[in-house]
């Protein structure tokens, strides 16, 4: 008689046996209807699991993360019963999720085009309607093998080989369409009522490019129309936000085939970086951090010794001299134990705070780049904080201040944050992380945050909280980091004289606001649409004659404003005015300035903005105080969309 413990801590008694499916029926009719999966012991199962001892369940639907997840899972097996049932001869292989949505490799006798994406969705569309039951049925291996070769799916009898031997195997099967899986999956194909496919490419099967060409169809599922619908149209804003297009459009920087994953910066977005790096650099200085430089090629034997020829070796650019061996830095926190090193601390001297705006390089995969958000070579603003463990908390609260601020002030609010917690494979003492853990959760309590935990997923060295932006069109960027390392500075023989008089080994904490400056660029392009605020933008006013008879006010009145720090320029092209003005609207330029023969009399300016408000005339003073205004005030009121 299985007892079942639900979420809210009730228990329901059962006199037999029972399926997760009839604990919710029995909760009630609704519940049982909208029942995607259960989860027993924090193991998602179908809902035709039978439950036959004591366990904690929770029912699981299409509003909960979990439950979409597996909705995706089904769609993939959706759309691989119908390639099947449309194109004859076509071997599927796998079908995993992926954010938003899932993808399912084929090998197919003629290959697919955009054009069958429609044909392929309109019969999904037709076999969810049927809401055919999905059923699953374990099998043996020798058998597994025997029943894919005489389907002649060779692929996924070669997937039950690669099988470790002491795991089981399970079918799930919905009509004729049967497939190798661990499941779970949705009830019947009814759940599944709001998907897309989104493209088709070419895949190698296993990834590896001596294997045969796949054709792999990406697709988008969600619990319901409505989330669908948002979620294709997040898709078409970031089609237009898209930092490429903008950063072409606005002149910022380009990418060349000779230096791949290395960025060209153009004077438009030299200007963008070197405010963000300025205003980084500022805003360390007043919260006591130390700006140093380390060197960009560093012995192999420092890399060993920190660990990170091991873990990163492949990810790293090595070159040689006189027969040493050196690593391109794929990071800076070996080298600030260095700078720590020299002379000998003191419990005093500490918390000592470094900061640097690092370039780093990481041998990233061709495929993986991804214009300036994913380079080989960036900058990084890494800082790092040595402290005793019982500064771990008060530098912890400090800096989440520190990060609130400089995030707001580039227009983002929305921060979501986690906690990654002690993995299964550590070092140091669980005394120890239980006191960084808590110093880490502390924090984030005492500033009233809402955090998840992550369990496990903390580094080898130590807990770490996760900070991720959310942008104006909803999409989250992990950008921000504070991590606690117990290991490091041990292996890099980091020591300081504490108030006993004897020698210990500080914590290291690894901190990052922006992360890579180049990632962060793009995020900014991507979050304002290229319509930075003020202090930003590269080209802040730009002063348009209407006719020749004031370019000369108009190239003096855009020297004033540049005398002022300013960046403004002049346009004196023989050029109508209308033309002018589209021009600059499209560059979103904050501020045009026109100049008739009035304006000029009166040395004034015609002010109006990049959105088309007319805010009248102003003398050239009157305007800079308006702009210097804006410009301090980092644009923290409504952000331009």
């Amino acid at each position: 008689m299985p007892v079942i413990t639900l979420p809210d801590g009730s228990q329901r008694q059962f006199d037999a046996p029972v399926s997760v499916h009839d604990v919710a029926a029995d909760i009630g009719p609704g519940l049982a209807k909208a029942a995607v999966v259960g989860k027993i012991d924090g193991q998602l199962v179908d809902t035709q699991y039978v439950i036959e001892s004591d366990t904690e369940l929770s029912i699981v639907t299409a509003k909960d993360d979990e439950g979409v997840d597996v909705i995706r899972h089904s769609c993939a097996h959706l759309m691989a019963q119908a390639v099947q049932q449309l194109y004859p001869g076509t071997q599927v292989t796998i079908g995993p999720v992926i954010d938003n949505g899932f993808y399912y490799d084929f090998a197919t006798v003629d290959p697919l085009t955009e054009e069958d994406l429609g044909k392929i969705e309109a019969r999904m569309a037709e076999l969810a309607k049927q809401a055919i039951p999905i059923e699953r049925s374990l099998i043996g291996r020798d058998e597994a093998v025997s029943f894919f070769k005489e389907k002649g799916e060779d692929y996924k009898a070669e997937i039950v080989d690669s099988i470790p031997s002491d795991e089981d195997l399970s079918l799930y099967a919905q009509a004729e369409f049967v497939d190798l899986c661990r499941g779970p999956h949705v009830p019947n194909t009814g759940f599944i009522k709001a998907f897309k496919l989104m493209s088709v490419a070419g895949a190698y099967w296993r990834g590896d490019s001596n294997n045969a060409m796949l054709q792999r169809i990406y697709g988008t599922a969600w619990a319901d129309k409505k989330a669908l619908k948002a979620y294709l149209h997040q898709l078409e804003e970031a089609e237009k936000r898209d930092h490429r297009k903008i950063g072409k459009q606005q002149n910022l920087f380009h990418l060349q085939e000779e230096a791949p994953g290395m960025v060209f910066w153009h004077p438009n977005g030299w200007t963008l970086w070197q405010e963000v790096e300025q205003y980084v650099r500022q805003q360390q200085r007043a919260h006591g951090y130390q700006e140093i430089r380390t060197p960009q090629i560093v012995d192999r034997s420092l890399w060993e010794r920190s660990g990170h020829w091991d873990k990163y070796g492949d990810n790293m650019f090595t070159t040689q001299s006189e027969d040493r061996d050196y690593a391109v830095k794929p990071m800076n926190c070996p080298c600030h134990v260095q700078v720590f090193n020299q002379g000998l601390r003191s419990y005093r001297d500490l918390p000592l705070r470094y900061a640097e705006f690092g370039c780093c390089h990481r041998n990233e995969l061709s495929g993986a780049l991804h214009g300036i958000m994913r380079v080989r070579g960036f900058v990084q603003d890494d800082g790092h904080i040595f402290c005793s463990q019982s500064q771990i908390l008060s530098e912890s609260l400090e800096y989440i201040d520190f990060l609130h601020a400089i995030y707001a002030d580039f227009g983002f609010n929305d921060i979501i944050y986690k906690l990654s917690t002690r993995p299964e494979q550590r070092v140091g003492s669980d005394e120890t992380w239980d006191r960084a853990e808590k110093a880490l959760a502390e924090a984030l309590d005492a500033k009233g945050i809402d955090w998840e935990e992550l369990p496990g997923e903390g580094a080898f060295y130590g807990p770490k909280i996760e900070f991720s932006l959310k942008d104006t069109i909803g999409r989250v960027w992990q950008c921000g980091t504070l991590q606690v390392d117990f290991n490091m500075p041990g292996r890099l023989d980091a020591q300081f004289v504490n108030e006993a008089g004897e020698r210990e080994t500080p914590v290291m904490l690894h901190r990052a606001t922006i992360g890579s400056f180049e990632r962060f660029i793009g995020i900014l392009i991507e979050h304002h649409a290229g319509r930075f605020p003020a202090w930003l933008a590269p080209e802040q006013a730009v002063v348009l004659n209407i006719t020749d008879k004031q370019g000369e006010y108009a190239e003096k009145a855009a020297k004033a404003l540049r005398d002022k720090g300013l960046r403004v320029t002049a346009d004196l092209r023989n050029e109508k005015i209308g033309f002018k003005i589209r021009n600059y609207t499209l560059q979103r330029v904050p501020y045009l300035l026109v100049v008739g023969d009035r304006e000029r009399d009166a040395g004034e300016l015609s002010v109006r903005t990049r959105d088309g408000e007319d805010l009248g005339t102003m003398s050239i003073d009157a305007f800079a105080d308006h702009l210097g205004s804006e410009v301090a005030s980092r644009g923290r009121s409504t952000v331009e969309g």
